[in-house]
């Protein structure tokens, strides 16, 4: 079945679930970690100059046969290319990179203190020229969106950052959904930290289900968009097989009290 999309601001659907490439070796491990998605079902990539895999994830796409206009990709900018222009030419680099002409959502990946409101001038520009189709943020706290929303013209779409059961940040997804910004969950598997909590093991064996399809029905429970990483196929295929059940209500409520403040990665609570 389909994935089901949420909708941005300007209209633009982006799939409810899709591949994260952090950490993924560029060339063939990265390109054949995108083709067994995109023959799992997957239609979201998402991917960053960072990475260094962008050149494989279009060039993965290309010879899927999956056409370009079906697949809704996600790239970023990163810390050492933010201001206006920086950001502009990063971009364009990114595109090149890629070897497409539009990217469906880009994103600035990490808010740097000075010049992120002249970036996020420079993604506006962007989003006008119609080369993003979208644009938001990631690891942006509620002080970073509080300054943002003073000065922007536009509102980012998507605010992506680290979330799970185990980390919630329940007052940045309120605020997130009260300004109209899809909330993305990276990292949904803990980085595999919490695989074998017995609280998640016994909620999947009550569905059939593998721990970290727990975690990810999860996310999609609270209308996150979310974007587990695996290079393994049969990790890939198991990643997408969430959307033939629903957590009970009492499930949904143990999950959402194992909240431990766990940061697997980044932790931008305290960058200015």
């Amino acid at each position: 079945m389909p994935v089901p999309t949420r909708t941005l601001t300007g209209g633009v659907e982006i799939p409810v679930l899709g591949l994260g490439v952090y950490q993924s070796a560029p060339g063939s491990t990265t390109r054949d970690a995108v083709l067994a998605a995109l023959d799992a079902g997957y239609r979201h990539i998402d991917t960053a100059a960072a990475y260094r895999n962008e050149s494989d994830v279009g060039e993965a796409i290309r010879r899927s046969g999956v056409s370009r206009d079906e697949v809704f990709v996600t790239t970023k900018l990163w810390n050492s290319n933010h201001g206006y222009d920086p950001a502009l030419r990063a971009f364009d680099r990114s595109l090149n990179r890629l070897g497409f002409e539009y990217v469906d959502l880009y994103l600035v990946h990490w808010p740097v203190p000075g010049k992120r409101l002249d970036t996020w001038r420079a993604m506006e520009r962007i989003l006008a020229e119609g080369r993003a189709r979208a644009i938001g943020v990631s690891n942006y706290m509620p002080r970073h969106i509080d300054e943002l929303m003073t000065h922007a013209t536009i509102a980012p779409g998507v605010n992506q950052f680290e979330l799970s059961p185990y980390l919630a940040r329940r007052n940045l997804v309120e605020m997130c959904r009260e300004l109209g910004i899809v909330v993305e969950a990276y990292s949904p598997l803990t980085k595999g930290l919490k695989l074998r909590d017995r609280a998640l093991v016994e909620i999947g064996r009550r569905y059939g289900k593998s721990p970290a399809q727990i975690l990810i029905r999860w996310a999609l429970e609270h209308r996150f968009v979310v974007i587990p990483k695996s290079v393994r196929p049969r990790r890939i295929r198991e990643n997408i097989d969430v959307f033939d059940f629903s957590l009970a209500a009492y499930d949904l409520a143990s999950l959402d009290a194992l909240d431990e403040g766990l940061v697997t990665g980044w932790d931008p609570t305290d960058a200015p």
